[in-house]
Formats: structure tokens, sequence, C-alpha cells
């Protein structure tokens, strides 16, 4: 995308997309038996419906970018054990992970976007803003990154994870962030992509897919 474009999208623009998507036989098949676990979790429901929402408005032309520039990774093999991660280039953009029978996010965004003045100052984190973007304030926590210009947005329940990725201010910091990062060049988490996750994400059928892995055995 040109200049002009990505700040159209970051106002809110729609841009059109291809109806078609690359595909790697090999990697789907690798990530089935997560895939499957997946399906097994009580919050899966959940995590395929906001991983829709997210998609629809967080990812610039997802399906043209899909792996090159974003990918999604099932049951990630990592100490906090989430269900699902996003990333782009060499970096975390969504997690989910379980909250009992819920949901808890991590969302990363810049800081400056969610500062009273713009700057990367911590101390001018506008709290107020960051509470008005859930359901409830006790919902919403932060933490810093190594480099104190990046925010970790942690949200409780899964209503107020929704409500996160459509407030306009949130939803034009994630935009921003994703961009930023998708700008870096190449996704370094191809290998890691679940062709799986992105169709629920990307409102594919997967019905034949799954019925074809089933009979496999896996």
């Amino acid at each position: 995308m040109g200049d002009d474009q990505q700040r159209a999208w970051l106002n809110g623009a729609e841009l059109e997309d291809t109806e078609e998507r690359t595909e790697s036989f090999e990697l789907r098949f690798k990530y089935a038996d997560r895939f499957q676990k997946l399906l097994r979790r009580p919050q899966a429901d959940d995590v395929f419906d906001i991983l829709r929402l997210y998609g629809e408005r967080c990812i610039p032309i997802p399906r043209r970018t899909e792996r090159n520039y974003w990918s999604v990774s099932c049951l990630p093999s990592t100490s906090d054990k989430p269900l699902v991660r996003v990333n782009a280039s060499w970096m975390e953009l969504f997690t989910l992970l379980p909250d009992d029978h819920d949901l808890r996010a991590r969302i990363i965004v810049h800081l400056a976007d969610f500062t009273r003045d713009g700057s990367t100052d911590p101390q001018s984190l506008d709290q107020y803003l960051l509470e008005q973007c859930v359901e409830r304030a006790e919902d919403v926590s932060h933490a810093l990154w190594r480099s104190k210009d990046i925010l970790i947005v942690k949200v409780r329940n899964s209503r107020s994870i929704r409500k996160f990725l459509c407030e306009p201010r949130s939803l034009r910091a994630i935009r921003n962030f994703d961009l930023t990062h998708m700008n870096r060049g190449r996704n370094a988490y191809q290998a890691s992509h679940s062709y799986s996750v992105a169709d629920r994400m990307l409102g594919d059928s997967t019905a034949d897919i799954e019925a074809t892995i089933a009979s496999l055995g896996f």
C-alpha cells in the first residue's frame, strides 16, 4: 500500500482486498493437531469471534498480506501458554490467553497513542482514556515494553476485549502499531502460521478442510 492508502485506512477507510489466499498445505497439516486441541478449549468460540473482529478491523488487506506480513500462531509454545498470537515483522501484536473459562488479551500499541500530550513520557499516560475503551475500569491494566515507548495493554473479559477493538481511539492505536511493524519488512514468524486459525480469522469456511484433516487421523 502507498502512504496515502495507509493514512486513509488508519483513519477508517475500507481497502479492497483479494478474494484468493496463498496456501501452504505443509504448514496447514503441521499445526492441524494444535488446531484440534484449540477447538476443544472452552474459550474456542470467543477466540474465533474476537479474531474475526481483529482481522476485519486491525489488519490492512489481510488476505493479500497473510503470512508474508502477519501471521497467527495456534497454541504457541511459550511460558505464558497463549491460545493464539498474531505477529508481524519481529513483533507480537495481539495475544489471547485463557482466564479460567473466559479470555484475557495482550494488545501492543505505541505509548504516544495513549498519552495526554502525544509524548512517550509514561507520566503522561491517560489512564482514563484506557478505561473508557473497555466495559469496566478493572478490566484493563498496562505495562511498558523494554524500549519504554511501547505500551502493553492487558484486557480481561471477552466483552471488554471486543470493545477495545471497536472504540475509535483504541482501534486507531492498534492500526497505527500494526502498520508500523508490517512496514518493517517480511514477517519473521511465517513458519508458525496456522492456516486453520487464519481461516476462522478471515471468515473462510473450514468444514471441508477440517473433515479432511480428521479423516487423516489428526
